[in-house]
This record gives C-alpha cells, sequence and structure tokens, in this order.
C-alpha cells in the first residue's frame, strides 16, 4: 500500500528536520576535526600565508579566526584531485621563493616580506592559480565566520523587529 511507504518517508523526513539544527549549532572548529590533507609544518604554513592575506588589527585576523582549517576542508572535501596538486605545489613553491628571497622560511618572513613574495606569486603564471584559490577560500571562509556574520554583517537569524520610523533617502 502506498501509504505506508508515504507514512514511512514523512516520517524520516519530519525527523531529519527535527534533528538538524541541534546537529549544525553544535558545530565548531574542534569538532569538526582535524583534516589529513597536509601535514604539521604545512598548516602552519597555510596559517601564515591566510594571515598575510587578513592580518589581525583591531578585529581578529584569519588565522585566529582559524581561516586555515576551512580552507584545508573545503580543499580536502570539495575540490579534485587537480586542485588539491595546485595546493600543495604551491606551498612547496612558496616556501621555495621564500627561502629564494629572503634566506628563511616564510613563516619566518616580516608582514612585508610575506606581502611581497605573496604580490610576486599572484603576478607568476605558475604560481597564480595557488594563489587565487587560497585567497577566495580565505575571503569566504573569513566572511562565513560566526564573528564576521555577528560583529561585522549584524545578521540576525531571525529578524523579529520592525522598525516603521526609518527615514526614507
Amino acid at each position: 500500500m502506498k501509504r505506508r511507504a508515504a507514512m514511512k518517508s514523512l516520517g524520516v523526513a519530519l525527523g531529519g528536520l527535527v534533528a538538524l539544527p541541534a546537529w549544525a549549532n553544535s558545530w565548531t572548529p574542534d569538532s569538526i576535526g582535524n583534516s589529513t590533507l597536509l601535514a604539521l609544518n604545512d598548516e602552519i604554513l597555510l596559517a601564515e600565508i591566510v594571515e598575510t592575506f587578513i592580518p589581525e588589527t583591531n578585529t581578529p585576523g584569519a588565522k585566529s579566526l582559524k581561516v586555515q582549517q576551512f580552507v584545508q576542508r573545503m580543499i580536502q572535501d570539495c575540490y579534485d584531485d587537480t586542485a588539491k596538486n595546485t595546493f600543495k605545489q604551491g606551498l612547496l613553491k612558496t616556501e621555495e621563493l621564500a627561502l629564494k628571497a629572503n634566506n628563511k622560511p616564510f613563516v619566518q618572513c616580516d608582514a612585508k616580506q610575506r606581502t611581497d613574495l605573496l604580490l610576486q606569486m599572484s603576478n607568476d603564471a605558475a604560481t597564480k592559480p595557488f594563489i587565487g584559490l587560497v585567497k577566495n577560500l580565505t575571503i569566504r571562509g573569513y566572511t562565513n565566520s560566526e564573528y564576521y556574520l555577528v560583529n561585522i554583517a549584524k545578521y540576525n537569524m531571525v529578524p523579529g523587529f520592525y522598525k516603521g520610523c526609518v527615514p526614507v533617502g
């Protein structure tokens, strides 16, 4: 009988709708878990690269919002092998160019040296895809962080107010 199948499907859908908000609200950077895409040294390098793109000022920087975990997770789960290879090769190239230009690893460079190196890489055809990928994901991760949405974008999940006395124009 089709009514039983329909009731069963409706029950599963209702159960999913009830469980989804509780499941999604418990997400934190720590609960998502670490990515297995990169070694520890490469994770530290990626954290410094995202911090160079969005440094800490009077607002938190990308590193303190753990945007590097977002970048890793996105590349690991959502991109193909070509993008993963571009990402890993780009990290190696970043370290190689930092050693060549400044005689020290990228992590030990100061902010100006890091910015100059990333600008140089964004103008080079071989490293431009890597810089574009990481920069795009850094901006996406930062603008989707809880800090940005609550404190800067003033996001309200359910706006429950009405302001009728607002001047127009």
